[in-house]
């Protein structure tokens, strides 16, 4: 069975690229410029994996990820925290994400960290 990834970032051209990447690995993908509704979001499309940018409208990637921890239904999907700040890993800790990952990313990193995630 395919494996679903959801990806959260404002910028248009890293949702475009890790999208192409993800699919050419196999991977259904959706992306949302937004964290509005992020609950819903993720309700409507089940990924077995979520890449959080820290910069995401409206509330950010921190809230946003730990309201999706606090969902009973949500809380068990892996979030991979990508961003360019310099404390990526305090910033992934406090949001409670289970991983992350420095942008600019390497491909190859990027494939890693997904199929860490994502193999049963």
């Amino acid at each position: 069975m395919t494996k679903k990834i959801l990806l959260f970032d404002d910028n248009a051209d890293i949702l475009e690229l890790c999208t192409i990447i993800l699919k050419n690995a196999g991977y259904e993908v959706k992306s949302s410029q937004t964290s509005n509704n992020i609950e819903e979001q993720v309700l409507g499309f089940m990924p077995d994996l979520i890449l959080m940018d820290n910069w995401i409208p409206d509330i950010g990637g921190i809230v946003a990820t730990q309201n999706l921890k606090k969902n009973p239904i949500l809380k068990h999907i892996p979030v991979i925290y990508f961003s360019a700040n310099n404390d990526i890993e305090s910033l992934a800790k406090l949001a409670g994400a289970e991983d992350y990952l420095t942008k600019p990313f390497d491909i190859l990193k990027l494939e890693r960290i997904v199929r860490k995630h994502t193999s049963d």
